[in-house]
């Protein structure tokens, strides 16, 4: 297989990837974006299977930000193209494109990942997983900084999630993809009727095991600017495991 710099993947979003819209959900996206870029780090030889045998450890997100044009829509086929950037210290970042099949740009996104040593939890350095780019692309899919999240102001309770087995993935954690599943489940249906996700940025900050019970607060003191901040917090111990901003704009067309 020749290894390239541009990983690109076509997807066809099913009956089962969208919502009441017959819009793409935006945890499927995420879904989507996981997937290819397992199988972009697998064609550059540092797969998910490859860490684990060879170095005992594993790929874990911790940023990522997501801007949306447009959403893609049921039955229409979607290419997701992926690169990565040069390494840093402890920090592998990783970008995304989505487009239709005219080539039009309908979704951006940035991400930030990092190793961690299997058994003992602990961050390991880059320069520990030999990596060899045919080139490295420079470009990238957002021009911003991915940083740490704040609220505005006084988050209140949204809901408390007991995390179960359909929440957990191959590592036995809460996949990310349901932390985004969680997010929207903090906002009503009349809310999702009227208004829709323009931009994401998620912190991961620390790991959900099954039985836990985390605790959904929303700040929507800076609604204004249709900006809310979201966090979930371990409930056994009070440790923040999320944090989240969404970007919200109006729908042209509201379900009611």
């Amino acid at each position: 297989m020749e290894t390239v710099s541009l990983y690109k993947k076509k997807y066809h979003v099913e009956l089962r990837d969208v919502d009441f819209t017959k819009k793409l959900k935006l945890s499927t996206l995420f879904g989507y974006f996981q997937d290819i870029a397992s199988e972009a780090v697998d064609n550059l030889g540092i797969g998910i299977e490859i860490l684990e045998r060879k170095y005992g450890l594993a790929w874990i997100l911790m940023r990522i930000r997501v801007e949306i044009i447009r959403y893609p829509e049921w039955n229409e086929e979607i290419i997701i193209e992926t690169w990565a950037q040069q390494p840093k210290k402890l920090e592998f970042e990783r970008d995304f494109i989505v487009r239709d099949l005219k080539g039009n740009v309908i979704i951006r996104a940035i991400s930030t990942w990092i190793i961690v040593d299997i058994k003992t939890k602990k961050v390991r350095k880059s320069e520990l997983i030999a990596i060899e780019y045919p080139e490295i692309i420079r470009e990238r899919a957002i021009d911003c900084k991915l940083g740490k999240l704040k609220p505005f102001g006084q988050p209140i309770i949204a809901y408390r999630k007991v995390i179960g087995y359909s929440d957990v993935d191959f590592n036995g954690h809460l996949n990310n993809s349901r932390y985004v599943d969680f997010i929207m489940d903090c906002f009503s249906m009349e809310n999702h009727k009227v208004y829709e996700i323009k931009g994401i940025e998620v912190n991961y900050v620390n790991e959900a095991l099954p039985g836990d019970t985390l605790i959904l607060y929303k700040d929507a003191s800076a609604l204004s600017s249709n900006l809310v901040y979201l966090e979930g917090v371990r409930e056994k111990d009070d440790k923040l495991v999320f944090k989240a901003e969404v970007e919200i704009k109006e729908r042209e067309k509201a379900f009611l």
